[in-house]
């Protein structure tokens, strides 16, 4: 019987166990450079068998939040490449995610104070995270965005590929993860909610899947297919991500990946940090169907499952054969060891709310691993 616990693969990346550590934002990247304990904080997280990082935006038009890190940027490049030689070392396996976050950002954040980007002007009923002129942060709203100009959607492409071959390349990581998830930009051109184009982009869900699809070969034709994952979240209402509905939607999306050949698909199931039975439009989602419509379609990726995952739960998914690997968010935070927790069947330490974003070491590499707090 597999267990959580069995190495395998993940495209071209073998992996040491079937947990990965989901991204997390955690608002640590002064100027968008992976700040000095980004290195302390990953490598202790080196034992999960896939380690994928925080979101990291492709350009600066595509930053929503203050702090987090980027990949367009040569000092950026050089930080992320101090943290990939390091998880190398202890053994790890670490993959960046691509994130344009289109209309989920703040004037103050944008090139030259501009409005957000999206596919159309509708503004996000959402917030945003901004530093304060004394240095401490604080959530605001999101800006109302622009509509994306046909002319654009060419260039954010190319954002996506520039930043895959400055990943691979000069950072150092062992592949990317394409963010296609809540509420973000790539998700904001699938959701009808989000999407009130009438060109090419907008109307039929072929026509709302094609900048994803454009994306994704973009990115694949830079790094290579079985270095490229995705993450989706068909139902999630994170950053009032909408579509009444979405499993016609998103059985499209799969069935279009599958013949691209990705490493591995990574799914939120329900809401984001949220109930994993929630619903969106009017039937439940059928993630049994999901699964099968890639795997019809000929996709042969990992599947790797994420929200709300116990001990139990996650052993049942890998050992009947539902995923190939279970993705773990918020315990990776207050448990630098959580493999080995996870192994000895120990108790999690909960993270401090108020150090989850922002802020130096506290709260960001002090958690102890249970061997020392036992010591």
């Amino acid at each position: 019987m597999t267990t959580l616990f069995d190495p395998t693969t993940v495209g071209a990346i073998s992996v040491a166990n079937r947990i990965a550590m989901a991204p997390l934002t955690r608002n640590r990247s002064p100027n968008a450079v992976p700040g000095p304990y980004a290195v302390e904080y990953y490598t202790q997280r080196a034992a999960a068998g896939l380690l994928i990082t925080e979101a990291t935006a492709i350009s600066h038009q595509g930053q929503g939040y203050a702090d987090v890190p980027g990949l367009y940027g040569a000092d950026q490049l050089a930080a992320w490449r101090k943290v990939t030689d390091a998880v190398h070392a202890a053994g790890g396996k670490i993959v960046t995610q691509l994130w344009h976050v289109g209309r989920i950002s703040h004037d103050s954040l944008q090139p030259g104070g501009g409005k957000p980007v999206a596919p159309s002007a509708i503004r996000a009923k959402s917030k945003t995270y901004l530093v304060n002129a004394d240095g401490t942060g604080s959530f605001a709203d999101t800006s109302e965005p622009r509509a994306l100009g046909l002319d654009e959607l060419p260039g954010i492409v190319e954002d996506f590929r520039r930043a895959t071959k400055a990943a691979v390349g000069e950072a150092g990581f062992d592949g990317v993860e394409i963010h296609a998830a809540n509420g973000y930009l790539i998700d904001q051109f699938l959701r009808s909610g989000s999407n009130q184009r009438t060109d090419a982009y907008g109307g039929s869900i072929e026509n709302r899947a094609r900048f994803l699809f454009q994306v994704v070969d973009a990115v694949v034709e830079a790094a290579g297919a079985d270095r490229v994952g995705i993450r989706l979240s068909p139902v999630t209402p994170a950053n009032d991500a909408s579509d009444p509905d979405p499993q016609p939607l998103f059985e499209h999306v799969v069935k279009g990946l599958a013949s691209r050949g990705l490493a591995y698909v990574h799914v939120i199931e329900g809401a984001t940090g949220g109930a994993r039975d929630f619903v969106q439009g009017e039937a439940a989602f059928d993630w049994d169907a999901f699964k099968a419509a890639y795997r019809d379609a000929g996709g042969t990726g990992a599947w790797i499952v994420n929200n709300g995952y116990t001990r139990a739960l996650a052993q049942e998914a890998v050992a009947s054969g539902r995923a190939d690997l279970v993705a773990f968010g918020r315990p990776f935070i207050a448990n630098p060891d959580l493999v080995d927790r996870l192994r000895r069947d120990l108790p999690l330490a909960e993270p401090e709310r108020a150090t989850m974003y922002g802020g130096g070491a506290k709260g960001y590499v002090d958690y102890p691993a249970w061997s020392d707090q036992a010591a």
